[in-house]
């Protein structure tokens, strides 16, 4: 079964699995591997699930008409280390040369369409230069995020000094490799209230956990659960493009959820957790059984607790209908937006071409304060009221007026009173962890659930992942962070599937953020609270630098503007487990002497 249900009943929903028979021949297989003896116990039930341990020979080319082949360059053409975009007549491939080999495989990003050849290749995987995914150049599979897919790979050969490739003419167009994936095979067997795996929360490490349960050859059943009305889509949109409709930004359609099996309960809010009798209980009364558990329910935008705070036409944006709503009030309208990090800002861009004003309110003396420190802030907050933008710094909202119920002034704290159609509020967020309270999962005393390096909390069988978690960051020693950005969700939901199935995965990745104003991209890796300095790069005020922040003499994160593919290429260092020096940094940018600093070569792009 798969789809989208809402508010589930037991006699409401109606079960149908179709498969056909050359699926059922491959029930007992995994999608990349052969059966594995681990069993799970569902209502007394033994039910297999299968690991991967070697892919299934899948010919790509069992249709003729669909292949090309071409011959691409020479063999002396590519040194080792080198990648090279290649025409293949009817599409273009990525060609890599590493250690004496060739590989070939899709040249574009399958999360955002960044052209790879411009991102960085080291120890067997390329890195996207826009957003940071990694995919082996062996297999096209996506080992960091973020995206769901992967790349199509493409044969090679050699033939009179002469390099060739063969591939699918519909990989060449699609540019992107969904992973084969298992199908359910015992959902006959099952009450509609017991599930083998139940995701409470349907954003990226939600749906990124359920696909690599079927991509890892799990067969029983799989239930995610949201309040939001829509399947899983892409959240950073809101901010950054939000005049885009639903269909736009929807991560996998209706039928991929059916096609795999997947089965998402729209529109229903669990209220609590009787970790004992593995039941979760719903807002409206309904219990679900369950085996294991993701808790990936994400965060709560924080609410003003000024006067006036309920007047109609103020928002945080949640769903793509607030998105769509507030340009539309926008139009040609006063826009206030309150908070000057990563959605404010985003939002006070988008609006600038819609708005007749866009002011933004903020605590800080610069945006971003927090994250990028105050001289990065500063060149921003230029560029920013060089597009029209007002800031109203160092004081916050005293009142929302109204008129007709509807917000007409925001007054300030300073006095300052600024007209007002429609308010953003981006002023952060709280775990959305209450329902745990009395569960016995262990929380913090800031509401975020602990969890270990595989994403396990202190009860068994139950994982978390996402923003509402504070995990161990290899990177900073194993320090207990939250780190509430997309790339990170995405790969604690893959680590949460791993170690449901007992591959004893433990988390190690560098985390990647990027934000977008003005079609411009400012890239960052790494994690830098609590930095004590800041080396630069490159020219602030002509918007293209590196940062590098600094924290007891070594570089522990990186931010860049115009300067592709430098944050990449310090997220390889990173991932290696290499420490970057303040003082390699600074002796390469101020005097030239590379050092240990080989790595970093150009100087921007």
């Amino acid at each position: 079964m798969g789809g989208c249900f809402s508010k589930p009943k037991p006699v409401e929903v109606k079960i149908e699995v179709v498969l056909p028979e050359k699926e059922r021949a491959k029930e007992e297989m995994s999608p990349n591997g052969k059966a594995s003896p681990l069993v799970y116990k569902v209502n007394g039930t033994a039910r297999h699930y299968h690991l991967e341990e070697h892919p299934i020979s899948i010919n790509p080319y069992q249709n003729v008409k669909d292949v090309v082949e071409a011959s691409v360059c020479h063999v002396k053409d590519l040194e080792n280390g080198q990648m090279r975009e290649v025409d293949l007549g009817c599409g273009k491939a990525l060609l890599i040369k590493e250690n004496g080999d060739y590989y070939a495989m899709g040249h574009k990003c399958p999360h955002y369409g960044a052209p790879l050849v411009k991102g960085v290749l080291s120890k067997g995987r390329v890195r996207c230069p826009w957003h940071g995914a990694c995919f082996s150049i062996g297999t096209g599979d996506i080992e960091d995020f973020p995206g769901l897919d992967s790349l199509p790979k493409f044969q090679v050969k050699i033939e009179k000094e002469k390099v060739y490739i063969r591939a699918s003419k519909q990989a060449l167009l699609t540019q992107r490799r969904t992973k084969v994936m298992a199908k359910c095979i015992s959902l006959s067997n099952y009450n509609i209230s017991s599930t083998n795996v139940l995701i409470i929360g349907a954003g990226a490490a939600g749906l990124v956990c359920a696909e690599t349960l079927r991509q890892e050859g799990f067969s029983d059943r799989i239930v995610m659960c949201t309040m939001d009305r829509h399947l899983p889509y892409d959240r950073p949109k809101l901010s950054k493009s939000m005049d885009s409709h639903l269909d736009q930004i929807t991560l996998r359609p209706k039928e991929f959820f059916r096609t795999n099996d997947i089965e998402v309960l729209t529109e229903t809010q669990v209220a609590a957790v009787d970790i004992k009798s593995k039941i979760a209980v719903f807002k409206d009364g309904f219990k679900m059984d369950y085996n294991k558990l993701l808790i990936a329910t994400g965060n709560t935008p924080k609410a003003l607790s000024c006067k006036g705070k309920e007047v109609e036409n103020v928002f945080n944006i949640r769903t793509p209908e607030d998105a769509n709503r507030v340009v539309k009030l926008a139009s040609s309208k006063n826009a206030v937006i309150v908070g000057a990090s990563f959605l404010g800002m985003e939002v006070a861009a988008y609006l600038t071409e819609k708005a007749h004003s866009v002011s933004v309110v903020e605590l800080e003396e610069v945006p971003f304060k927090k994250f990028f420190g105050e001289k990065v802030g500063q060149a921003l907050m230029k560029m920013f009221e060089s597009n029209r933008v007002k800031f109203y710094m160092q004081t916050e909202v005293s009142e929302l007026r109204e008129q007709e119920g509807k917000l007409k002034e925001v007054v300030l704290k300073s006095g300052k009173v600024l007209r007002a159609d429609v308010c953003v509020i981006g002023i952060g967020a709280s775990p959305a962890t209450g329902f745990l309270k009395q569960s016995g999962i262990n929380i913090d005393s800031k509401g975020f659930i602990v969890v270990n390096k595989m994403m396990q909390t202190n009860i068994p069988g139950v994982f978390a992942a996402g923003d509402a978690v504070i995990f161990p960051l290899a990177l900073r020693n194993n320090k207990k962070v939250n780190i509430p950005h997309w790339q990170m969700a995405h790969m604690h939901g893959r680590i949460a599937a791993l170690n449901m199935l007992a591959h004893g995965t433990e988390i190690s990745t560098v985390p990647y953020l990027w934000t977008a104003v003005f079609g411009k991209s400012i890239r960052y890796a790494g994690h830098g609270e609590g930095f004590d300095d800041v080396v630069f790069q490159g020219d602030l005020d002509e918007l293209k630098f590196v940062a590098f922040y600094t924290k007891n003499e070594e570089v522990i994160a990186v931010a860049s503007m115009n300067y592709d593919p430098i944050v990449s290429k310090v997220a390889e260092v990173m991932a290696s487990g290499r420490a970057i020096r303040k003082r390699d940094v600074e002796l390469f940018i101020h005097h030239g002497k590379t050092g240990d600093m080989s790595w970093l070569t150009g100087k921007g792009s």
